[in-house]
């Protein structure tokens, strides 16, 4: 088993992006204007960090935006070499994304609710980079586009890393107590945590270095 990469989401300063590079991040995650959940930041700080971001790290646009001129417009803005679609495009296509924006990374979030999404994970093989499985609910009546701290199925996850040959982020209710079977039990690209190693909305020295040390020690184990 190779290592597993390691996203620390909701960075909130260039100090807590520091952090989590020092701790083994391999990628961080810049949240925007979302209908819920935690992490959001004014895109002008998601523009600041994402250009002090160094080499070898991944910067993750997390967008709730669903039509491709929006993201477009969004993606130039902030800078970042990776955009995380947490909802699915209702205007144009991950095709459209590609062509406009070259070199930048499109991952689609999956929000796990069983059988079909695996079906949902097999249609969009060839049009992302990566999945991200997260346990949001975008049919609530405020939608949930992440940051709930909900786990999902991790077997239905296991599943989708089987059926497709893109790479797959686990997401959803990590943490460092949980982070060990997780890897285990999904065997993902990457995993992606937020309110898991925060204590009172702040990036938590310690969680961070427990899960990094988790992640490392399931991947050798």
């Amino acid at each position: 088993m190779g290592v597993t990469r390691i996203k620390i989401c909701c960075i909130a300063s260039l100090s807590e992006a520091e952090q989590a590079i020092k701790a083994g991040a391999s990628a961080l995650g810049l949240v925007s204007e979302m209908p819920s959940g935690p992490g959001m930041i004014e895109e002008s700080l998601i523009a600041e960090i994402s250009r002090q971001i160094p080499p070898g790290v991944s910067s993750f646009l997390l967008t709730s935006k669903q039509d491709v001129s929006s993201i477009i417009e969004q993606q130039k803005r902030c800078h970042t070499n990776t955009i995380q679609l947490c909802d699915v495009l209702v205007e144009g296509t991950h095709a459209d994304l590609r062509q406009a924006l070259p070199g930048i990374k499109i991952v689609q979030v999956i929000h796990v609710s069983g059988k079909k999404s695996i079906l949902e994970a097999k249609s969009l093989e060839n049009q992302v980079d990566a999945l991200l499985l997260d346990s949001g609910n975008p049919t609530a009546e405020t939608k949930e586009l992440g940051g709930t701290g909900r786990t999902h199925d991790w077997l239905t996850s296991r599943q989708i890393v089987e059926a497709v040959s893109l790479p797959v982020i686990l997401a959803g209710g990590l943490n460092p107590k949980n982070i060990y079977e997780a890897v285990q039990v999904v065997k993902p690209f990457g995993v992606d945590v937020c309110s898991g190693t925060r204590t009172e909305g702040s990036l938590d020295e310690l969680k961070v270095k427990q899960f990094c040390a988790e992640v490392r020690a399931a991947d050798f184990n």
